[in-house]
């Protein structure tokens, strides 16, 4: 596969889920789940465990890969193991997509995964299929359609409301446990208006530009690491059990 993120010849199903994503995805929506889901499920899991758990999902949103989101995680993982990564960076490789588990409890796709965006701001462009926000009721409220919206000049993307999916969720699952940089990757590493185009630089502030490099980094073994060559599971459950057990205790609350 030599191309990758190619949405003008995304399969059908591709461009239902962003249709639907982009009408649905509101301020109102998104603080209403961020507050239902605060505490998570309230489920003790093991993080090798959750990782299993994904193994029968493969992203809708996804026009590169049909492969389980386990083999993905794998094949990220073993390419940044391969490069001699810092650790947190094989891990943040290996868990960053653990929030998808949130279909498993009854969110659709169009809810939990794909691209990113800020919400209560006007719609870059530069948003995949951005045509499709006309039909989202917030690009008719002229306070949330503004090149500020609520937010204020360099306030940070700490501060903004970002569309819900997996990122946010998984984000407020671990962010106690793991480094900064690999919490920061986590949360943002699906907001490709920014960290590919550039748009929004008028939110950030130092710690955004700072974490760039790390997001950069990182997003090479997301996406360039798809491949149909399947990973042995058995042949390196040993080693990321070991690299699990030193950022995270046996259980955490999902």
């Amino acid at each position: 596969m030599t191309a990758f993120r190619d949405y003008a010849s995304a399969p059908p199903q591709v461009v239902a889920l962003y249709k639907t994503n982009h009408e649905k995805q509101t301020l109102d929506y998104v603080l209403q789940t961020k507050e239902r889901l605060k505490d998570g499920f309230g489920k003790r899991l093991g993080i090798w465990k959750v990782l299993e758990m994904l193994d029968s999902l493969v992203d809708e949103s996804d026009p590169d890969t049909e492969s389980a989101q386990t083999q993905h995680a794998l094949q990220s993982a073993e390419k940044a193991r391969r490069d001699k990564q810092p650790r947190w960076m094989v891990l943040a490789c290996l868990i960053h997509d653990l929030g998808k588990m949130l279909c498993l409890h009854g969110f659709e796709q169009w809810s939990v995964v794909g691209d990113t965006f800020p919400v209560g701001i006007k719609h870059s462009e530069k948003i995949v299929f951005s045509e499709f926000f006309s039909e989202n009721p917030d690009s008719r409220n002229p306070k949330l359609n503004s090149k500020l919206g609520i937010y204020s000049e360099g306030c940070g993307l700490a501060n903004v409301h970002m569309s819900y999916g997996h990122d946010e969720y998984l984000y407020n699952v671990v962010k106690d446990y793991v480094p900064q940089e690999m919490a920061y990757v986590i949360r943002f590493h699906s907001f490709y208006a920014w960290h590919k185009e550039g748009a929004y630089q008028e939110l950030l502030d130092d710690t955004d530009r700072r974490m760039l490099p790390h997001l950069l980094a990182f997003n090479k073994y997301d996406l360039y690491s798809k491949s149909e060559a399947l990973v042995d599971v058995e042949s390196v459950r040993d080693y990321y059990t070991e690299l699990i057990n030193e950022f995270f205790p046996a259980e955490i609350v999902f």
